[in-house]
């Protein structure tokens, strides 16, 4: 048992498959969603026609997309290759740091998409003076801003309370169900509301690979490969 932070110095994960299977779907979802992140953020950044406020949002949502599974992923494939679980202490507030960072500023990022297309479809003939590039950069930073101090608050507060249940995490990577071995947490509301009835790590490893892997590599089909003109310039 552990008594307090200070005296842990990694933690144990959760394996995230015991067959090849699933290991394999692992792989593959983690190379599709680098590469067609990638492709996208290449093809915005080469092709001047894509230049505009609604483009430079969308490269930069792949960006976010793109850190985000490479946050969350590598760490749990070299466990598995090397057939270990342990992640260090402060690889552990790494890992929830940039994931919570990446998660906050991407459903900004998301915020500030839905305003443009508003003022693009309600508003077409002041949509160039009220989206101007200087509008564009101030919302992108108060995006980045703004998950760069959520995930800030969040380590801090995760890693400044004692342990009470050990250093073993039911999850496949560090992120906020940390709450199951610290006594608050931000996101413990979470914790209570689930009935214990359908807690169990099966179940957290279903919803922390449906909220971690799953959205960055689907994310470019939904908002990107519907695009008429990036696919023209794809």
């Amino acid at each position: 048992k552990v008594s307090n932070g200070s005296s842990v110095t990694k933690f144990t994960l959760l394996a995230f498959a015991d067959t090849r299977e699933m290991q394999l779907l692992h792989f593959w979802l983690f190379l599709a969603a680098l590469l067609s992140n990638s492709i996208i953020i290449m093809a915005i950044a080469c092709d001047h026609r894509l230049h505009t406020p609604m483009h430079v949002f969308l490269l930069k949502f792949s960006v976010l997309d793109l850190a985000s599974i490479s946050t969350s992923l590598p760490k749990s494939m070299a466990n598995f290759l090397w057939d270990t679980r342990a992640i260090s202490y402060l690889g552990c507030a790494a890992q929830l740091f940039l994931f919570s960072f990446l998660l906050t500023a991407e459903y900004c990022l998301l915020t500030v998409m839905a305003y443009d297309r508003y003022f693009a479809i309600c508003r077409p003939l002041h949509y160039g003076t009220l989206l101007g590039s200087r509008a564009c950069v101030h919302m992108a930073a108060a995006a980045w801003g703004s998950g760069f101090l959520y995930a800030g608050l969040q380590t801090a507060n995760t890693f400044s309370i004692p342990l009470c249940q050990g250093n073993a995490v039911d999850q496949f990577l560090c992120l906020p169900h940390l709450v199951v071995v610290s006594l608050f947490n931000s996101t413990a509301v979470f914790a209570y509301l689930k009935p214990p009835s359908i807690s169990s790590p099966s179940l957290n490893l279903v919803l922390s690979f449906l909220y971690s892997v799953v959205p960055p590599a689907v994310n470019p089909l939904i908002y990107s490969m519907r695009n008429q003109e990036l696919k023209d310039a794809l």
